[in-house]
């Protein structure tokens, strides 16, 4: 028998808010010193986040952070010019480009930064056999990963049940037993696992080397018409990252994120933000695993959908 614990508990591990320094809703929409920049509030989100703050300083350049809580909300955003880009699961991103929406990925969110979380009585992957595994969505890594992980022990995607959460639900919905596992954004993950709820069977790299998660997308009309300033944007977002070790890290998380600082420890243990180009080889790799996987027969060439020159 899985082990509950009091509702109290749950509730309070599971808030999901954030300091935005940006309105979603600006009152200088015309400002052409602003870029707008979508995100959810996950440490996938942190190089866009620590960015935000240095590049005014250095170049005058505004980023306007946006807020959302969803994915779905935030692509509906990106897809319709509301906002100049954004960090997003970069699958997502791949098949709206597929669908003849003008967007190109830039950069990488972060690098690995993903853990298989189970219940505590689930010893390896064969024991997911027959289980409930959630993921936020599945046009994701996590599902990749999902798929790579049962992989090891001989199963496939229709050896579990599949079901799809949003990110606060899945820490609860372990600890309660409606799921046996979950891989999602962190730090969500880590979440589960400082609840005693659940461990970590795999991590990201375990499974997938230089594996591809989020990505900063940023629209064909934002480049088109303000290149210089997505030049400078995406050069000052890379060096944000490089500059990012875990202890700067923490300090942009507990800024933006409303999480302990165990939750933050655990989390930023999987991830780093160092060298954010996206490589051919290792995007030629997800376009495999991609279609392998069925969510998507045709996704976009990388010459077509990565831009590393500006």
């Amino acid at each position: 028998m899985k082990k509950r614990l009091p509702a109290f508990i749950i509730s309070a591990a599971l808030a999901f808010s954030a300091v935005s320094c940006g309105k979603a809703d600006s009152k200088n929409k015309d400002d052409a010193n602003t870029v707008k920049i979508a995100y959810l509030p996950i440490t996938h989100s942190l190089a866009v986040l620590e960015e935000a703050e240095e590049l005014e300083k250095e170049s005058g350049l505004k980023v306007e952070l946006v807020k959302y809580g969803s994915w779905a909300e935030l692509l509906d955003a990106l897809n319709s010019n509301r906002v100049d880009g954004a960090s997003v699961l970069i699958e997502l991103a791949m098949k709206s480009k597929e669908e003849g929406i003008g967007l190109k990925a830039v950069a990488l969110g972060h690098r690995d930064g993903n853990v298989i979380v189970v219940s505590n009585d689930i010893g390896s992957a064969a024991d997911l056999k027959g289980k409930t595994f959630a993921i936020p969505h599945r046009q994701s890594s996590h599902n990749i990963l999902l798929n790579d992980a049962l992989a090891t022990a001989g199963l496939n995607i229709g050896d579990v049940n599949v079901t799809e959460l949003a990110p606060t639900e899945m820490p609860s919905a372990l600890a309660s037993g409606q799921i046996d596992g979950y891989c999602v954004a962190e730090p969500f993950g880590a979440m589960g696992v400082n609840l005693g709820v659940g461990k970590v069977l795999f991590s990201s790299e375990e499974l997938w080397e230089e594996s591809l998660c989020c990505g900063l997308v940023l629209t064909d009309k934002f480049i088109d018409e303000r290149h210089d300033d997505a030049k400078s944007f995406v050069e000052s977002y890379k060096a944000a990252g490089n500059a990012l070790d875990k202890e700067k890290a923490k300090e942009v998380a507990k800024q933006y994120l409303n999480q302990t600082d165990e939750v933050l420890d655990t989390s930023l243990q999987w991830i780093s933000y160092n060298d954010l180009d996206i490589t051919e080889e290792a995007y030629n790799a997800l376009a495999e695993k991609v279609k392998a996987y069925g969510l998507s027969n045709n996704p976009p060439a990388y010459a077509d959908f990565v831009k590393n020159d500006f």
